[in-house]
């Protein structure tokens, strides 16, 4: 097949540190890709708290038309909760996931050189159902999950379907048949054994595709305990929405930090890089923000690209990347947050040195 030559990226910086990591996550992809022959085009859209002043809304209509025809977003961090309160809810990304059914979350966590790690030895993909579940800004077309018939009575619904649990499932075996050829599947089926029996049970039907794939099962309050017990023997973990939120912040502080921890949101047909941390308004504008989550998601975005087109090109820009982060780590510098000194242009600086 032909290579791909140039990759379409909208950028979206967001709220707090955003305007500092964004850009330099999209320097490094760009030096990725140039250095194996692929051009990158971004398109710079209105998001987040500055989105509110210009445009009357953290994610104006103007922002979701440019998306529907662009496959590949870098989306920085929101600060909702400091949003005037007629636009905190829902959230900006609650409204790009929705209105694009990026029903994945793929949450990777992984210790490297020069990181101290409370579990040296993990290297796990949390797959997480990204569109229903205990989430109840997720699972109703209209209006959210959660209601309060009296003032002291508060009610939340969870939301289980076959149709989304069975794309997870294959979302997470094939990821385990690029990785190492495990998946574990989370749920509570002993105390909610409707929802999340039923959840359990799809996935264990979907394995039945997968026979080269080994697969077991874990209840979460057993797996946050076995993840920090014996990390190395989990794989893949796939698992509902609420539960794949906590398991994977808690692998991300057993590798290192949640400074490291990159996240990808995606669809059949587009997806969005964006890491699990928040917006750090306590840091911004300072020039000390840790910039490794966001471009770790980059890497994956170029990544699931490749996979998408069968291009060794963009497989190997996200190879390249993830090797430089390492690379710069494993010679000791780092940003304070992860116990080091280095801005966030100096840590920018030496991973554009490496690519």
């Amino acid at each position: 097949m032909t290579e791909t030559q140039t990759v379409r990226l909208a950028v979206l910086e967001g709220d707090g540190i955003g305007p500092e990591v964004v850009p330099v996550a999209v320097d490094v992809a760009r030096r990725a890709l140039e250095a194996h022959g692929v051009e990158l085009a971004t398109v710079e859209l209105p998001f987040g708290a500055a989105a509110i002043e210009l445009h009357g809304a953290p994610v104006p209509e103007s922002t979701l038309d440019a998306l529907s025809g662009i496959e590949l977003w870098l989306v920085g961090p929101h600060d909702s909760a400091a949003y005037p309160p007629p636009f905190r809810h829902p959230a900006p990304g609650a409204v790009m996931r929705k209105q694009f059914d990026l029903f994945a979350n793929l949450r990777p966590a992984r210790a490297v050189a020069g990181v101290p790690a409370t579990a040296p030895d993990i290297d796990v993909l949390i797959v997480r159902e990204n569109s229903e579940g205990l989430y109840a800004d997720r699972n109703m077309a209209v209006g959210s999950g959660e209601f309060m018939p009296t003032p002291d009575v508060a009610l939340s619904v969870g939301l289980i379907t076959r149709a989304a649990t069975e794309r997870i499932a294959v979302e997470a075996f094939e990821a385990a048949r690029r990785r190492r050829g495990h998946v574990t599947v989370v749920h509570k089926a002993n105390v909610l054994r409707l929802t999340t029996g039923l959840f359990r049970d799809v996935c264990l039907q979907v394995s039945e595709r997968y026979p080269d794939i080994t697969v077991n099962t874990e209840h979460v309050d057993a797996m946050a305990a076995l993840l920090v017990r014996r990390p190395a023997d989990f794989d893949v973990v796939v698992t509902e929405n609420l539960f794949g939120d906590i398991l994977s912040d808690l692998a991300a502080e057993l590798s290192g930090s949640l400074g490291l921890a990159a996240s990808l949101n995606s669809s059949t047909d587009r997806a969005m890089a964006q890491a699990v941390h928040g917006a750090a308004p306590d840091i911004a504008g300072q020039g000390i923000a840790n910039p490794i989550a966001t471009i770790l998601s980059v890497a994956m975005l170029l990544r699931w690209e490749g996979e998408r087109r069968d291009s060794d090109a963009l497989r190997a820009a996200a190879d390249s990347i993830d090797g430089a982060v390492a690379h710069v780590l494993a010679d000791g510098l780092a940003t304070a947050d992860l116990g080091g000194t280095a801005s966030t242009g100096e840590f920018s600086s030496a991973v554009l040195a490496v690519l």
